[in-house]
Order: C-alpha cells, then sequence, then structure tokens
C-alpha cells in the first residue's frame, strides 16, 4: 500500500510540474517522518539521520564523477567549434545520396555521441547548426528539427553513455562491458534514421546532392581530424581498459580543452566560468535526482517490492520472450512520460531482477533499457530532446511531434531487434573481454 501511495504521489507532483528530484524525494521522506509508517521504537532523529546518509550514499561513487565530466567535455566541445567540422566531414562522406545533409546530421550526431554522453547535450550542439543549414537546402522546418531530435537520441546510446554509467552503478555490471554493448546498436539507430531521411528526400525532393569526391573527403578529414580524434581517444581508453569511464571523462575535458583553445581557437578563458557553470548545472540536476532517488528506493526497497514484482510476473507464467515484450512495453509507456535519469534510478532495482526470467544477459538487459528510455527522449510530453529541438527552431511541440513519428517507428523496430538478436549487444563485448 505504502509503494502504491508512493507513486501516485511521485506521478500527481509530476503533473503539478514539480521538479523531478523533488517529485521523487518529498513524498519518500514525508512517509519516512510520518509517525506509524515504522516501528514505535525509531526515533525521529535516527530516521533524519538515515536520510541524510542515503542522500550522501547516493553520489558517493567514483563512477558517478564521469557524469559532471561528460558534461563539461560535450558543452567544450560544443562551443569550440567541432559540431561543424563534423557535419562537414559526414557532409563530404555522404552528402551525394538522396537527403545527403540530412544524412550528414545523422553520422555527426553518431559521432559526436562519441564524446558528450548526454542526448540533451548532442542535439543542442548540432541543432543549432544543422537546423538552419538545412532549411536552406529546402528541407522543411519540423523535419529538421525532427531529425535533429532524432540523432540526439543515439547520444545515450553510443558511448560513453551517462544512462549506462548509471545503470552501471546501480547494478554493479561492467560500465564498460555496457559501452561496447551499445555501439552496434547506436549503429544500427543511425542507419534507421538515415534510412528514414533517404526516403522522405527521395519521395518529397527534399534538400541537394554533391557528386562523391575523394579530395572533398581528405580536405574535410584534414579539417575534422582533431575532432574525431576525440570520440577515438575517449572509446578507446575506455575499451581497451587503459583508461576507466571516469578518468576518460577527465582525459576528454583536457583534450576538449587543447582543441578548442589552442587548436580552433573558439573558445576563450573568460567564457570558462560561464560555461562551467551552465554545464553543471545539469549535471547537478541529474546527481540531485539520483540522491533523491536513492531515498525513494530505499523506502521502496524495505517493503519487499522486489520480490512482489517477481512474484506477480512469475503468477502471469509468460514465456521469457513474452515477459521481455511486456516489460519493453511498459518501459516505452513510461519513457515517454517519466525523465531518463529517474526511471532508471527507480525502475532498474526492481526489473534488474528479472532479467534471468526473461533469458537475457545483465548486459543486454542494460542496453535495452538505456534504448528503450532512449526512444521515450523522442515523444512527448517529457521527450527531452524534443523540447531542445523545438526551442532551437522555435516551433510548436506538436508540429515537431508529428514530423518525428517516423523515427520512433524504425526505433522501436531497431529496439525488437536488439531484444531478439543478442549477438547484436553481446557479441562486440565477448570479443573485446574474452
Amino acid at each position: 500500500m505504502i509503494v502504491v501511495f508512493l507513486f501516485a504521489c511521485l506521478f500527481a507532483l509530476i503533473a503539478l510540474g514539480l521538479p523531478i528530484a523533488l517529485s521523487i524525494g518529498l513524498p519518500a521522506i514525508g512517509l519516512m517522518l510520518t509517525p506509524g509508517i515504522f516501528p514505535a521504537g525509531v526515533q525521529l532523529s535516527a530516521l533524519g539521520q538515515t536520510i541524510i546518509q542515503l542522500l550522501f550514499a547516493g553520489v558517493d561513487s567514483f563512477d558517478l564523477l564521469a557524469i559532471p565530466l561528460f558534461m563539461l567535455a560535450g558543452a567544450i566541445m560544443e562551443t569550440g567549434g567541432i559540431s561543424r567540422q563534423l557535419i562537414d566531414f559526414s557532409d563530404s562522406l555522404v552528402g551525394w545520396v538522396h537527403g545527403g545533409l540530412a544524412c550528414a546530421v545523422v553520422v555527426a550526431s553518431m559521432f559526436f555521441a562519441g564524446i558528450s554522453g548526454s542526448a540533451a547535450a548532442d542535439t543542442a550542439a548540432l541543432g543549432a547548426i544543422a537546423i538552419p543549414a538545412m532549411i536552406r537546402q529546402g528541407y522543411p522546418p519540423a523535419f529538421s528539427a525532427a531529425l535533429v531530435a532524432a540523432g540526439g537520441s543515439i547520444g545515450v546510446i553510443i558511448p560513453p553513455s551517462i544512462p549506462m554509467v548509471i545503470f552501471g552503478f546501480l547494478t554493479n555490471v561492467s560500465i564498460a562491458r555496457l559501452f561496447a554493448g551499445g555501439m552496434m546498436v547506436g549503429v544500427l539507430f543511425g542507419l534507421s534514421f538515415m534510412a528514414v531521411s533517404i526516403w522522405k528526400s527521395w519521395r518529397h525532393g527534399y534538400g541537394t546532392r554533391h557528386p562523391f569526391s575523394l579530395r572533398q573527403v581528405g580536405i574535410a578529414t584534414r579539417e575534422a581530424i582533431w575532432a574525431l580524434g576525440a570520440p577515438v581517444i575517449v572509446l578507446g581508453g575506455i575499451l581497451s581498459g587503459i583508461v576507466t569511464v571516469t578518468e576518460a571523462a577527465a582525459l576528454a575535458v583536457f583534450y576538449g580543452l587543447i582543441v578548442a583553445m589552442a587548436i580552433n581557437k573558439k573558445l576563450k578563458w573568460k567564457e570558462m566560468p560561464g560555461l562551467i557553470i551552465r554545464s553543471q548545472t545539469v549535471a547537478a540536476m541529474i546527481l540531485f535526482i539520483i540522491a533523491m532517488a536513492k531515498v525513494f528506493t530505499w523506502l521502496v526497497a524495505m517493503q519487499q517490492t522486489t520480490q512482489l514484482v517477481q512474484n506477480a510476473f512469475n503468477a502471469m507464467a509468460l514465456p521469457p520472450w513474452g515477459l521481455l515484450l511486456l516489460v519493453m512495453a511498459g518501459l516505452l509507456v513510461l519513457g515517454c512520460v517519466m525523465e531518463t535519469t529517474a526511471a532508471l534510478i527507480l525502475l532498474v532495482p526492481v526489473l534488474a531482477v528479472l532479467s534471468p526470467q526473461m533469458g537475457v544477459d545483465p548486459v543486454q538487459f542494460g542496453v535495452l533499457m538505456v534504448v528503450n528510455l532512449a526512444i521515450g527522449m523522442l515523444t512527448p510530453p517529457v521527450g527531452i530532446c524534443l523540447f531542445v529541438s523545438c526551442g532551437i527552431s522555435g516551433l510548436p511541440l506538436g508540429q515537431v511531434g508529428r514530423a518525428v513519428m517516423p523515427f520512433v517507428a524504425v526505433a522501436i523496430a531497431a529496439l525488437l531487434i536488439s531484444c531478439f538478436w543478442p549477438p547484436l549487444t553481446l557479441w562486440l563485448p565477448s570479443l573485446i573481454y574474452r
């Protein structure tokens, strides 16, 4: 009964517009301090001390230090002129196909995903350049904004990925293996979005094309070589085991400063305080959600919720594939109404124990959960990529929301392939970490 009341309060406060961290934490803290919830011998001061300890324990992790560092690295790369270099390089590779610039934006999103780990950061970094450029080439504004939002969602699938860091922190699953597992799925997402772009452009005559030129590829590569080095250094260091995820995040910040200040000369020291404040405000929001959710999940665990959920699923007597589909469908719905970080922290402790019943490896389940919630970033009412893209383009949410539906459809198809073809997520981790 307490758990039902907790979740009812959570959704009610979210609906009222309260910040997600407070929507999670206030009902849990309020219940813990309510007389009669705990045995009479438990003193109020002891409960208050427990709450403080839980808040601190929620973020007391070396792995979580990667979140503010990756956010800062992404902000430095965005300000340092790397976005345009990646788009120009991608356009030299795929600009000859129907919808060449649209495909180039998707490819650039995949490259940028290997730097920041944040879907919102990727959408913002590329959207400010890509949306006006696409409109100038004759793409409809709504389609341009929808494509940038779809490309941004790849930012949490291709590593480094902040949601994968959170999943690994919550489950003790290797973050490096999760990163490797997301690589092929992220490429599948990118190819799917490119297919939609090519089909739409061919059917409606969007955009312009230019002949493929090795000379142009060479020029674009020379100009973007330092930008392309960022994902190589970050991912190479993590997947090879040379550095940890947090060390790779610090390396990304250092590399970004060199490229943005010394090579591209687009970033000045006087801009750093504002840039740090902007990026760390977002990181602080994520860490505040994690801290508050620690109190929420502790109270939920005290009510034996995990065992109750497991018993409920056992009572359904579903085959493993049926249980997997049910969980994925539920996550799709929740992803539409819950912020990604909050959804992970609240649902992972409950659902992760079901992976053996679903016949799913923990690494595969982690990737599937992140992919599922990435799709939620493209759907109203809380799709962060959609909101960022609408803000950049100045278009209403409904207009961009309709334009993004083809991308959501192929993303769901890619999710189903990831569910029922395990090698897509497990082949690369098994190859690297034998």
